[in-house]
C-alpha cells in the first residue's frame, strides 16, 4: 500500500508544475494580444480635446487672414505680420480666455494648464505651417493652396474628434467646412470692399 502511494506521488508533482507555467502561458498570450492596440492606446493619451479649439481657431483663422488679405491687394509682408500676431498675442489671449474658463469649471489645476498649455502649441504650430507657404508659394496661387491647406487640416482633425464622439465622420467634417467656407467668404467680401472704399 505504502508502495502505490509513492508511485502516485510524481503525479501529484507534476499537476503542481503545470499549474505554475499557466499564469506565464496566460501572459505570454495577453502581450501577443496587446501589441495590435499598442498604437492605439498611445495615440488615445493625447485627447483631442486638448488641442481641438486651438487648432481650429489657427485653421479657421488663418485661411480668412490670408484670403481677406490678398484680396485687399495686401503685401506679403502684411499678411506674415498678421499671421504672427494670430500665433502669439491673440494665441496668449485666447489660451488665457480657456484657462479661466477650466478654472471656473473647478479643473483640476495641472490639468487645466497641460490643456491650455497644449492648446497654445497647437495654434502656434498650425499658424506657423501657414506662415511658410504664404513665404514659400506664389501670390497667384497662394489663396488656393490656403484653402486646399486648411481644408485639410479642418477635415483631419475633424475626422479624429469624430472618432472620439462615435458619431458620423462625413456628416461633421461636412459641417465644419461649411463653416469655414462661410468664413472665408465674409473675409473675402471684406476684402475686396477695403480694397475698393479705403485708401
Amino acid at each position: 500500500m505504502g508502495t502505490v502511494r509513492d508511485l502516485k506521488m510524481p503525479r501529484v508533482t507534476h499537476s503542481v508544475e503545470r499549474t505554475d507555467a499557466a499564469p506565464a502561458i496566460r501572459h505570454s498570450r495577453a502581450v501577443r494580444g496587446s501589441g495590435s492596440h499598442f498604437g492605439r492606446t498611445v495615440a488615445l493619451r493625447v485627447h483631442p480635446k486638448r488641442y481641438a479649439f486651438g487648432s481650429t481657431a489657427a485653421i479657421v483663422t488663418s485661411v480668412g487672414l490670408i484670403v481677406g488679405l490678398g484680396a485687399a491687394s495686401t503685401s506679403r509682408a502684411a499678411v506674415v505680420s498678421g499671421l504672427l500676431v494670430i500665433a502669439l498675442a491673440d494665441n496668449v489671449s485666447d489660451s488665457l480666455s480657456v484657462h479661466l474658463y477650466q478654472e471656473s469649471e473647478n479643473l483640476e489645476a495641472r490639468a487645466a494648464f497641460r490643456s491650455t498649455l497644449a492648446n497654445f502649441a497647437a495654434r502656434l504650430l498650425v499658424v506657423l505651417t501657414f506662415v511658410g507657404i504664404v513665404v514659400a508659394v506664389p501670390a497667384r496661387v497662394l489663396p488656393a493652396v490656403t484653402v486646399a491647406w486648411g481644408t485639410l487640416l479642418l477635415s483631419a482633425l475633424t475626422y479624429v474628434l469624430a472618432r472620439v464622439r462615435k458619431v458620423n465622420p462625413a456628416v461633421e467634417i461636412a459641417k465644419h467646412l461649411a463653416v469655414a467656407l462661410v468664413v472665408v467668404a465674409i473675409s473675402r467680401a471684406l476684402g475686396a470692399w477695403i480694397s475698393q472704399h479705403v485708401r
